[in-house]
This record gives C-alpha cells, structure tokens and sequence, in this order.
C-alpha cells in the first residue's frame, strides 16, 4: 500500500487552479487507473440558494448564487451527481455564468478572477437517494448514496464556493491526511 502523498483522488487536486490546455482533475484521476472520465453539463442558473448553501457561503437573505450542475460519468456510466455553487457577486457575467464548459475547470477560472483557494471543509453524508438521484444514477430505490458538501475559502477565511457530490457508494474510497 502506498502513502498518503501517492493516493490517487486527493480533494485538493479539485480545488488547484489547472495550467493551459491540462485536462480536468476527475478526467486526469480516471485515466491514472486506466478508465474514461467525462462529466456532462446539465444546467447553469441563477436563484436563490438553498438554505445549506446559504449558510455556507454566509449569504444573506436575498443573495442569489449561480448554480452549475453536472453529471459526472466513468466509462459513460453515471457515478455522481455535482452542483457547483458560487455567490452570484462573484460569478455573474463569468463563464460560471454560462451553459458551456470552462476552459481549465472552474478552478482556473475562480484564480483568475483573484479566489484563489486556501482552505476547505468538507462533510460525509451517507442517506438514501431521493427518486430522481436513483433515477439518474441507475440505483435501486431506497439504494444509499454518499453525500460530499465542500466548501472553499480564500486565505482570507471568504467562502466563495460550495459543492454538493452525490455520488454512488460502490468503490469509493475517502483518504484524509491530518497534521496534528
């Protein structure tokens, strides 16, 4: 077994901003194992978030957030549901904005418009799929899904984006390295 520095699927690979022309990170992890990685943009828009994600990026009543929801595919197989949210102060009129993909991934993107990730916080959420999860995720009713919220924060301790990751349980594997 390898070390913690060798494991493939690190949270940070997802958060760093990606150089010209690089593949995505979930792309770049899938084909480390020998897999195809593609994900499919299934809507972009803005609205009022839900109350989770209010409070995570410490919006108040009346901000809006731009959501970006996609599907996440291995070998054209749906594994995870993502929907990407950022404050509409920082993403209105960006390519976040916007139903089309985005060169280097969103963190590219968020450096260049000067949010720059520092620090995340992530929770673990087991529950069981809601219909339309199921549905999409070609899972059994009442099957369990796994539940990733991460938020991202500037070095200055602003939230700038949250993700909600359903995802399918088979095969997962969640590796955190901890200084003390």
């Amino acid at each position: 077994m390898g070390s913690p520095q060798d494991e493939v699927g690190s949270s940070a690979s997802y958060l760093a901003p990606r150089s010209g022309g690089a593949v995505d990170a979930w792309s770049e992890e899938l084909a480390a194992k020998g897999e195809s990685g593609s994900q499919r943009l299934l809507e972009v828009r803005e609205m009022a978030p839900p109350a989770q994600v209010a409070e995570s990026l410490e919006l108040s009543a009346g901000d809006m957030v731009i959501v970006r929801r996609r599907m996440m595919l291995v070998d054209e197989r749906p594994v995870e549901l993502t929907d990407s949210y950022y404050p509409s102060s920082v993403a209105a009129g960006t390519g976040l904005a916007q139903m089309a993909k985005i060169r280097g991934g969103a963190p590219t993107l968020l450096a260049e418009l000067g949010y720059s990730p520092a620090e995340a916080y992530e929770e673990l959420i087991v529950r069981p799929a809601t219909a339309e999860e199921a549905e999409a995720l070609r899972l059994s009713e009442g099957a369990l899904v796994i539940v990733l919220v991460r938020t991202v924060f500037t070095a200055d301790g602003a939230p700038f984006e949250t993700s909600l990751m359903t995802m399918r349980p088979e095969g997962r594997r969640f590796t955190y390295r901890i200084k003390v």
